[in-house]
């Protein structure tokens, strides 16, 4: 393929530069997000979101092997490969030389970019269209609907508006490090189904990543997995702690309902508007003697919230699995009284 606009000797793109014009920082957006570097915006302005994807591309030039975070595999190339000594320090500025990388990686085959949608509003209509097949046997719908509605907005890919040309799969960008541009995951679609590899391996981009229906799937999975093993799990790691303070070590409850009743994990927002509701305000425990208490983090810059749904009345223990579904410690909690307040409001 030709090479990218922003490929010239003598060129250099930066935040702040007057070099480039509005069409090569387009184009340089573009690339980054099909590489999987920009989160969202392909509208020409170099800002701050522009050059933090600029630092996690030298970054992995410099650094990413393909061994993954966690154990889900190795990536199918090693960025480091397409590095061949032209980029010798992680900066925010696309020079002559980085752009050539980049222009390498576009190139190679086995290098995967993310998919876009021609018609992104088509294709995320089919989220909730997917959903409404699902059984309510597996997950609560109203919880489904809940998390996705956190996770991705309920959109697969992203809807642009304005002079935004991004209509790329949704992703999110984990940088929970020291350094803020080290990317050490990524999460797909409108489930933000987690790998710690990249590029992604093909299987992965035809399976969860490029299909809406399987990326639903995946997100069904996921959240039946928190409920049954990360709730009241066999070790301390594997049980909600909220759970076991509101409700001791009894089995799970999957709903109040017995499972022939036609309301069974369907009627989930007026079990929310039966249980009550609470003020949440900084510095409240995340449950009664928790040592854990509501503050401001790097992902929730608020901690207080108003009229929460009271977990500890709705009768079941999918609030308990909603918070697992985003892991543990504070952030999951907050993330818990968003979920809730998703479900009440469905």
């Amino acid at each position: 393929m030709p090479a990218p606009s922003y490929c010239q000797k003598g060129l250099a793109l930066e935040r702040g530069g007057t070099a480039a014009t509005e069409r090569q920082v387009r184009d340089l957006q573009k690339d980054l997000r099909q590489l999987g570097y920009l989160k969202t915006g392909i509208d020409g302005r170099f800002g701050p979101a522009t050059e933090l994807a600029v630092k996690a591309l030298r970054y992995d030039l410099l650094y990413n092997d393909g061994r993954s975070q966690k154990d889900d595999g190795e990536a199918p190339v090693r960025v480091i490969d397409f590095n061949r000594g032209r980029v010798p320090a992680i900066s925010g500025i696309i020079d002559y030389m980085t752009a050539s990388c980049i222009a390498d990686m576009l190139d190679d085959p086995e290098f995967l970019t993310l998919p876009k949608a021609e018609d992104p509003w088509a294709e995320n209509n089919k989220i909730k269209t997917s959903i409404g097949q699902l059984p309510s046997v597996d997950v609560p719908i109203p919880f489904l609907l809940a998390i996705l509605q956190q996770e991705s907005g309920l959109k697969h890919f992203n809807e642009p508006k304005g002079n935004d040309e991004d209509t790329y799969i949704t992703v999110g960008l984990d940088k929970n490090a020291s350094e803020k541009y080290i990317i050490t995951s990524r999460g797909y679609g409108a489930g933000q189904y987690t790998i710690f590899h990249h590029p992604p391996k093909a299987t992965e981009v035809e399976d969860f990543i490029l299909n809406v229906e399987k990326n639903v799937q995946k997100a069904v999975k996921e959240l039946r997995y928190k409920f049954d093993y990360f709730v009241m799990g066999e070790t301390s790691g594997t049980r909600a702690d909220d759970r076991i303070a509101e409700h001791g070590l009894g089995p799970l409850r999957y709903c109040k309902y017995s499972q022939g009743d036609p309301r069974y994990m369907k009627e989930c927002r007026q079990c929310m508007v039966d249980s009550g509701q609470q003020n949440i305000a900084e510095g409240d425990p995340v449950f009664k003697n928790s040592s854990i208490r509501f503050e401001p983090t790097t992902y929730y810059r608020k901690a207080s919230y108003s009229s929460i749904p009271l977990r500890k009345n709705v009768g079941c223990d999918w609030p308990y699995a909603s918070r697992r579904y985003n892991g543990a410690g504070i952030n999951s909690y907050h993330y818990q009284a968003i979920i809730l307040t998703n479900v009440l409001n469905i």
